[in-house]
């Protein structure tokens, strides 16, 4: 993703068009790299407010400027850059911004007095760079006052960025300005690059354009394909300036559309300010009514996503590690049950010494005795302990074999416990991959730490009081409520406790996923309710993304709990099995909570 020079005009624009003479209320540097401006409005906005708040990120992995809706926790002492903005940027009132190009670097105009009481203008640079992006002051002479990252000549010796030394702009690329350019100098440009596929070409050629952008130029030129520079035909140019045309009127007119990509799963993927089409029916793309509107929307999905995957990464690598040595042990015993499987041929040794007792002797090595088990009366050879007796060595196999007969059973019943905890670990993980906040992760963190596989943090180890969580809740087209469990142990009191009757039970065939119960009310329950249950299933599972999924469903009253069975895990008996595919669309259209 990234927010390119088309998309932050775009910005420019829709800043300009509410907080031009807005004035500095409240600056705020919630994090290192991360400020909040609240602007007091000169007239209220349409929905009333009076105050916005504005967003600065110079953050390596989302740097961007926008309108947040978002609340955020204040250091409980402002860092040195905040005061320092508070102390030159307080109630002064912003009169211009300003796009270098199409570069991605903004310049927010600020009016105020200085300590001499005269009026100034100073500059709010940010700039939106990646890992160089940074958020800097500079006064009217153009020199930095300072910024939220110093650049030092160790850092850069092209251009430093420190209190004192003189602003300079970044080194201009050798690009097309997108609208400043024609549909025709475009097309000059590319041709110089025959063996390039054409979406690189374009972002190499044009200024102020992401790689989302070109490979949608690329796929609207090619039907679908991203093919090289030299393989164009005339029709091919043709279709490009037609198309580049169309995006340069777009970013000239403001008249794109805040469009934000998302997958199956509905994480957030990117955005730009054009319809994307280039990913068909493997993405999935919503529109906003502002730029601001997008980028908080996705930023603030995309860090919470990212959030839980820190939060949950112990509970991972525990899982993972678990995982692993249920695989190792149970690797050992099904070798060690292969071994058992020659037990028998020690029986057969023992039964043929006793049957030739008179023929043998302390001291022999080895004897060569007809084998009477076989139709064909082979001889064997069978070792002998030459230390023992023929009665002992006879009683050595014997001993043996009752060995291996044990040991068999043992590990048939260690191995089937093996399995049955490698599935319970995969129910959980399948569980924590689709937990959304941190209910969900402390809810599973304690089923963990009840089946041993956690510590109890705390003093003395004391059981926490658990978050109260409700099943997630649907309501069929037909009218019926539809439960999901969301972990193991929510599972069994769905199942096992709220639901009876003749309530309609769901699970995934041999696949981890959410117990999913019909409430039938004493109703009769509809196939299209049954098929929309079913449904529901196999989204919340570890199939979500797959299709032709088989769900079991039966009566809740044939569905039953083994005596010592881990959380979530249940038989059931007199079952059918309906094969669907996942559809998070109905997933969401369903869902009441």
């Amino acid at each position: 993703m990234a927010l390119d020079g088309t998309l932050l005009r775009q910005i420019k624009h829709e800043l300009e068009g509410c907080l031009l003479n807005a004035r500095v209320d409240k600056i705020h540097q919630i994090s290192r790299e991360e400020m909040v401006f609240i602007l007091r409005l000169p007239q209220p906005s349409p929905d009333g407010a009076r105050t916005v708040k504005l967003y600065l990120s110079a953050g390596a992995d989302s740097p961007r400027i926008h309108l947040t809706s978002a609340s955020f926790e204040n250091p409980k002492a402002p860092p040195m850059f905040c005061m320092l903005l508070r102390k030159h940027l307080g109630s002064a009132k912003l009169v211009a911004l300003r796009q270098i190009g199409l570069d991605r670097i903004l310049h927010l105009i600020f009016e105020t007095r200085n300590e001499m009481g005269d009026l100034v203008q100073l500059t709010l640079a940010i700039e939106i760079m990646g890992r160089h992006s940074n958020i800097i002051l500079i006064d009217e002479d153009g020199r930095v006052i300072d910024s939220i990252k110093r650049i030092d000549d160790t850092m850069s010796s092209v251009r430093p960025i420190l209190p004192g030394v003189h602003y300079t702009l970044p080194p201009a690329q050798d690009k097309l300005n997108l609208i400043e350019s024609t549909p025709e100098q475009i097309e000059q440009r590319l041709r110089s690059g025959k063996d390039t596929p054409l979406s690189k070409a374009l972002l190499a050629a044009i200024q102020g354009v992401s790689p989302i952008v070109c490979r949608e130029i690329a796929n609207y030129v090619f039907n679908g394909d991203d093919c090289v520079v030299s393989q164009m035909t005339p029709n091919h140019f043709d279709r490009l300036r037609f198309f580049t045309a169309r995006v340069i009127d777009m970013a000239k007119n403001y008249t794109g559309t805040p469009t934000s990509v998302i997958d199956a799963r509905k994480k957030p993927v990117d955005f730009s300010f054009m319809d994307i089409h280039q990913y068909g029916g493997m993405m999935f793309t919503r529109t906003y009514d502002t730029y601001s509107h997008l980028l908080d929307d996705f930023y603030t999905q995309r860090d919470s996503i990212q959030r839980m995957r820190h939060r949950s990464a112990d509970l991972l690598k525990i899982l993972a590690n678990t995982s692993d040595r249920i695989a190792r042990k149970l690797s050992l015993q099904q070798k060690e049950l292969a071994d058992c499987s020659d037990r028998e041929k020690w029986k057969i040794y023992g039964d043929l010494i006793n049957a030739n007792l008179y023929s043998l002797q302390k001291g022999d090595r080895s004897a060569t005795l007809v084998n009477f088990y076989d139709e064909n009366q082979t001889e064997i050879t069978i070792p002998l302990d030459p230390r023992k007796t023929p009665s002992q060595n006879a009683q050595k196999y014997y001993g043996e074999y009752r060995k291996a007969d044990t040991a068999e059973k043992k590990l048939r019943e260690l191995i089937a416990q093996g399995q049955q905890e490698a599935e319970y670990i995969d129910s959980v993980f399948d569980a924590l991959t689709r937990a959304q906040t941190n209910d969900e992760l402390t809810a599973i963190r304690a089923e963990l730490v009840e089946q041993g596989y956690l510590r109890r943090k705390g003093p003395a180890a004391k059981k926490g009081k658990e978050p109260k969580l409700s099943p997630k809740r649907y309501r069929s087209d037909d009218g019926f409520t539809i439960l999901v469990g969301r972990n193991n142990v929510q599972n069994d009191q769905l199942t096992l406790k709220e639901a009876h009757g003749r309530d309609v039970w769901f699970h995934t065939k041999n696949i981890p996923g959410s117990h999913t119960v019909v409430l039938s009310e004493g109703r009769e329950v509809p196939d299209s309710t049954l098929h929309q249950a079913a449904i529901l299933a196999a989204v919340n599972s570890k199939a979500a993304d797959s299709s032709q999924v088989p769900v079991d469903y039966t009566l809740i009253k044939n569905v039953k709990k083994p005596r010592g069975a881990k959380p979530g895990m249940v038989i059931y008996v007199s079952y059918q099995t309906a094969y669907v595919t996942p559809d998070l669309e109905l997933e969401k259209r369903l869902l009441v909570e």
